[in-house]
């Protein structure tokens, strides 16, 4: 018997189908929209905003494992921070696992997993500050505002970091509250910049002779 295959090369069902991984997503590296695809025809479903932010940050982007870093920028500097769930895009993004995209972040001081405070604070740990105090500052802060370094207070208020220097080393020790520099800090200067309106005792070491 001489059956011949038939010719199936002229059926555009097929050869222009779009690659797919087990996800059920276009892998198509200039069609960065996260959403899958819909081969019912259903009315798409709206995509959230922040999914919207991410799929412009990532057009800009060809999916190279190189640019993780520069991707990383980009997303920190729009939400101020890297949320999880956008560590898991990023890495189908540029096609590398997830694990390897948390070990760069995590490798780099520059990003952050928690989000920023409306007032960030960066309390200088230099060694001018250190030698003037800057331990004891750092614990009143964190007394006062009810969170540690690398935190932030649930309310979104407050975030708290320490820095090498701030290069401010003649006003040590001093920190930065957004874009303002407090030097010559005692914990009663602490007390009164973070008052929270409750009558509460002023640090025994900082009352007035």
């Amino acid at each position: 018997m001489d059956d011949k295959l038939e010719d199936r090369s002229d059926d555009k069902s097929i050869l222009e189908r779009p690659a797919m991984n087990p996800h059920g997503k276009n892998i198509d590296r200039k069609n960065t929209n996260l959403k899958n695809t819909n081969p019912d025809n259903k009315q798409p479903v709206k995509q959230a905003p922040e999914d919207e932010k991410l799929n412009q940050i990532l057009s800009s982007f060809s999916g190279s494992e190189h640019e993780i870093i520069p991707i990383l920028q980009r997303v920190q500097g729009e939400y101020g921070y890297l949320p999880e769930p956008i560590l898991f895009k990023i890495a189908e993004f540029t096609g590398v696992p997830e694990s390897q995209v948390y070990s760069v972040a995590t490798f780099y001081a520059q990003f952050r997993f928690t989000p920023r405070g409306k007032k960030h604070i960066m309390v200088c740990r230099g060694t001018a500050c250190h030698v003037r105090g800057a331990p004891r500052i750092l614990e009143e802060v964190q007394k006062r505002l009810g969170i540690k370094e690398g935190e932030t207070s649930p309310d979104l208020e407050y975030s708290l970091e320490t820095v090498a220097c701030i290069g401010q080393c003649g006003l040590a020790p001093n920190m930065v509250v957004n874009e303002t520099t407090y030097g010559r800090l005692t914990k009663k200067k602490i007390y009164e910049l973070f008052y929270k309106g409750k009558k509460e005792e002023v640090p025994s070491d900082e009352k007035e002779e």
